[in-house]
């Protein structure tokens, strides 16, 4: 391993799943598994096998699943929940049992347990599980609260019997990262076993007073080289150190901290999505590199610079991260030059006077208190581009359906007064139309997004349709309102037709396709 190599215990699976209200099935535990591994994470703590029957089936359904990780089962130090930890990860490519113990005084004092206990139960249980597996993980629970001379005794014990790892948690949120940092360079400094077997120091923090990736980061400057944290710091009470934040800080820091990770960041945001869903824990908006906010820039100075330099305002791109393109948000504060350059992201280029005209709608908008979506600009856009040409007219459009049958649909539409007809088939009607219209266009046009919104109840509900087409980097939105949903549909790509053609400026020919 390099001397710089930072190792990424995540918790999500295990820590993460004592989050108040969570609980991941076996299928559920698998799929964030494997996403954690395409995020390249370097062990995937995946559960408490011996808490519940369901908690063990997660983790070995894991342990199987996982081949380029390693996988890990807590377990306390006890026999039994040994056992079944081993029983869980066994087939695992790369298994590590990780077992526990408390050292804190009001810990001990509660327990019914002295210093000498503590340390030979630590030392039995690390001992048998290095006779399952020589990759052997032990935490001090409570580290942070722990008197520190013990905590090294005991550190050097369980070394001395098998540990590979030593974990120093802030169990409780409570260390601030000077102390912190303190702590671990003390720990390293009086443990000489750390340095004469090679372990590993790992530090584990919660965040209950906001400082776990602090305190976390503090640790790695006294010389920690693991890291255990979750997506979107889920966890216990106020959650763990969230993986999102120490992996960019390292990222973006590299002079601070020289350490490096084999993370794949541009997946960041895809799993931060992934494990929201799965997990029902709403990212906050201005949640640090995941949440909706951390590229937003709605202020006009903000998106006028942004848009020339990104790092006037941004200290790392969007996109490294896995959020797609800037975040401009429109609303009261936003200037033109802002709006231009999210038009232009979004496939739109308007003259002086509609951008002006689009502006001002969007301030009138956000005044009345409407929070502006990309839709809203889209609508605005499309009638600040009122009066264009309608150089594409539907005439007619029919379509067909049966059981056993493929999908068809006939079209009949003017082109600049030119009349043409066309016929496809496809995966549904509306596919099927689509194909039939866009056939007869000698164009490279895509339809890169279609929607249909329920206006109203009822079998004979209103549909809105929204379609977006795309070509040669230009977009366009068309929009309907019909209670015919292919009908509504043809209607939406006429007036995405339409608007196309006006931004592209100068429309190619339109006829008969000679490859047909």
């Amino acid at each position: 391993m390099k001397e710089n190599k930072l190792i990424v215990f995540d918790t999500t699976l295990r820590d993460g799943e004592q989050t108040p209200g969570v609980s991941f099935s076996k299928e559920v535990k698998v799929q964030i598994a494997l996403a954690l591994e395409k995020l390249k994470v370097d062990v995937i703590e995946a559960g408490f096998p011996n808490a519940s029957q369901g908690d063990f089936d997660g983790v070995k359904a894991v342990a199987k699943a996982v081949k380029n990780c390693q996988v890990a089962a807590l377990a306390r130090a006890k026999r039994e929940d040994i056992d079944r930890a081993w029983e869980a990860i066994c087939e695992a490519a790369n298994p590590r049992i990780h077992t526990f113990i408390s050292t804190s005084t009001i810990h001990l004092e509660n327990d019914g347990m002295t210093t000498e206990q503590v340390i030979a139960d630590a030392v039995v249980a690390v001992s048998y599980a290095a006779t399952k597996t020589k990759n052997v993980q032990f935490s001090a629970q409570d580290a942070s609260r722990s008197e520190k001379d013990f905590l090294c005794q005991v550190f050097d014990a369980v070394i001395k019997a098998g540990a590979t790892t030593i974990n120093i948690p802030d169990t409780v949120g409570y260390a601030e990262p000077d102390e912190f940092k303190a702590l671990v360079a003390y720990v390293i400094d009086n443990t000489p076993s750390i340095k004469e077997y090679g372990v590993i120091v790992s530090v584990h923090c919660h965040d209950d007073q906001g400082l776990a990736t602090a305190n976390t980061l503090a640790g790695l400057k006294a010389g920690a080289r693991q890291v255990e944290v979750a997506m979107n710091g889920i966890g216990e009470r106020a959650g763990n150190t969230s993986l999102e934040e120490v992996v960019m800080c390292l990222k973006n820091r590299p002079s601070i901290y020289n350490l490096v990770t084999d993370i794949d960041t541009t997946k960041l945001v895809p799993t931060s999505k992934m494990v929201s869903m799965c997990s029902g824990v709403v990212i906050q908006p201005n949640k640090a590199i995941t949440g909706a906010n951390a590229f937003a820039h709605e202020s006009g100075i903000h998106q006028d610079k942004v848009a020339k330099n990104p790092l006037t305002y941004e200290i790392m791109t969007p996109e490294s991260v896995g959020w797609e393109g800037k975040r401009f948000v429109m609303g009261k504060h936003s200037g033109r030059n802002g709006l231009g350059a999210q038009l232009q992201e979004m496939g739109y280029t308007l003259s002086k006077a509609e951008l002006k005209k689009a502006s001002e709608k969007i301030k009138a908008l956000s005044d009345s208190g409407k929070q502006i979506t990309e839709d809203d600009i889209e609508a605005i856009v499309a009638d600040c581009l009122n009066g264009i040409p309608e150089e594409f007219k539907l005439i007619s459009a029919s379509a067909m359906t049966a059981t056993g049958n493929d999908p068809n649909a006939s079209v009949k539409f003017s082109f600049r007064g030119k009349e043409i007809q066309s016929s496809a088939y496809g995966n549904g009607p509306v596919d099927a139309l689509v194909k039939a219209v866009l056939r007869k266009i000698d164009m490279p046009i895509i339809l890169s997004r279609y929607n249909i919104v329920g206006i109203n109840g009822g079998s004979d509900a209103l549909a809105g349709v929204i379609i977006r087409l795309a070509c040669d980097g230009i977009s366009s939105l068309g929009k309907s309102v019909e209670s015919d949903v292919v009908l509504g549909s043809a209607e939406a790509l006429f007036n995405g037709l339409n608007h196309l053609m006006y931004q592209l400026k100068n429309p190619k020919a339109i006829g008969t396709n000679p490859a047909e």
